[in-house]
């Protein structure tokens, strides 16, 4: 994981004189944004992710608390995650909107297994390496157990504590321990400070080894910033960056003395103005915070997507009328049609107007996707018709794209309307819709 491109706070600069002494940074943290849904089916795909979920299931008394952890977890239900050595911690959110600070505890190393650990690392670099490219290698932990270092938790390594009062692992430490699971797909750093180190701590140890983690790497390329830095004069200083304005900027008044050209429209084109200079302002945030998010707009519109995006900025009156006309749509069908647009641009529009019929490669793939997503005796009662699956019973449905990704939709006045963005995972998608249902139940 770049560290860089994640919503992170890490305190591993405060743990000074801890280094190399055997005792645990108490000032160690770092603390992780909440996660999105996850897309696809499994929460680990390393194979260290999945050791420590083989734990928690291993372990767990009720088999039942497990899913519904999986499931909470599925419905984005976890919030930002601290960890710090010996504890993981984070605030979970019931469907029906009550919370419980939850934290698991997983035992720290001892000194002496530290330094047993840090001797067999300085002689194979190549471990410190993979860690650094955020892998972790099969012989990494082996050669720790050999040397009597335990990295990966064990069954019954995983300790809970929940304010809802459970005695063993329910469904809050649970949903905890699946986001955890992610987070060491992406950075197994997350596990050694668990198990006592940060990544910092860790790599000043092995430098008061005489060991450099950088060592046997290619020689760089290009000029020493130092250097270049000095040189002062290759380049032309660059212009600051432009302050974000608060608001978008007003455009200029149509209401004028002078009456508009025959043809003109002067309420249109005065939400067109308006829209455009959102639009900008839309653009310059996104330039100024260096993202490079995919906006919903991808080629060239037709004129009925073109109505939909403007749409979007809740015109009245006749403006409205227009937009409508010029979607083809009624104002109920532009509604619905905006609320796509929301979700997911052109794709979430072509989902909610187009029916195809799933066949050959396309319906096996659905099949198995539908198949795999839920645990055994887990999965709703669904009717299919085309590309489109009907939770039995409920005002639920999913819609399958062409691209293979499934689209949560309700009903809403006899109507079907999306309900969410789309997800590789069918469950993902559902469960993403009931905890929508949920919350707005209260």
């Amino acid at each position: 994981m770049n560290r860089h491109d994640t919503d992170e706070y890490d305190a591993d600069d405060q743990d000074g004189a801890a280094h190399g002494s055997g005792v645990s940074g108490a000032a160690q943290e770092r603390t992780f944004a909440p996660l999105p849904p996850p897309q696809g089916r499994g929460f680990a795909e390393t194979w260290w992710g999945r050791a420590w979920l083989k734990s928690l299931e291993d372990a767990a008394l009720d088999s039942e608390q497990v899913r519904s952890g999986r499931r909470l977890a599925r419905a984005g239900a976890v919030g930002a995650v601290s960890v710090r050595p010996g504890r993981i911690t984070a605030v979970v959110q019931d469907p029906d909107r009550t919370t419980h600070r939850s934290d698991v505890l997983l035992q720290e190393l001892s000194a002496d297994q530290w330094d047993r650990f840090l001797d067999m690392a300085a002689e194979r670099a190549g471990h410190i390496a993979a860690l650094l490219d955020r892998e972790m290698p099969p012989h990494l932990v082996e050669d720790s157990a050999a040397a009597g270092v335990e990295l990966l938790p064990g069954m019954g390594d995983l300790e809970p504590e929940c304010d809802c009062g459970a005695w063993d692992h329910c469904g809050h430490t649970a949903a905890l321990c699946y986001q955890v699971a992610r987070l060491l797909d992406q950075d197994p750093f997350v596990l050694l400070l668990m198990r006592g180190r940060g990544e910092r701590a860790l790599l000043e140890d092995l430098q008061s080894l005489g060991v450099d983690p950088a060592d046997g790497s290619a020689e760089p390329v290009g000029v020493d910033a130092a250097v270049a830095y000095a040189a002062g004069d290759i380049l032309p200083a660059l212009p600051a960056l432009p302050r974000l304005p608060d608001a978008p900027g007003i455009p200029p008044s149509l209401d004028t003395e002078t009456p508009p050209a025959p043809g003109v429209d002067a309420g249109a084109l005065g939400f067109l103005a308006a829209r455009t200079a959102v639009e900008a302002h839309r653009l310059l945030a996104e330039a100024l915070r260096d993202r490079h998010e995919q906006h919903p707009v991808n080629g060239e519109l037709t004129v009925s997507q073109d109505a939909v995006r403007l749409a979007v900025g809740r015109p009245s009156g006749a403006v409205l009328d227009r937009l409508a006309e010029g979607s083809g749509r009624s104002r109920e069908q532009l509604a619905s049609a905006v609320r796509a647009w929301l979700s997911g641009g052109t794709a979430a529009l072509t989902v909610l107007e187009e029916e195809w019929r799933v066949e050959g490669e396309q319906l096996a793939r659905a099949r198995a996707a539908l198949d795999s997503a839920w645990d055994e005796g887990e999965r709703p009662a669904l009717r299919a018709a085309h590309n489109r699956w009907t939770v039995v019973g409920t005002g639920s449905q999913l819609r399958l794209g062409r691209d293979g990704r499934w689209w949560p939709y309700r009903k809403e006045s006899g109507r079907w309307v999306p309900a969410g963005r789309a997800a590789l995972d069918p469950a993902t998608a559902l469960a993403s819709l009931e905890h929508l249902a949920a919350e707005e139940v209260l």
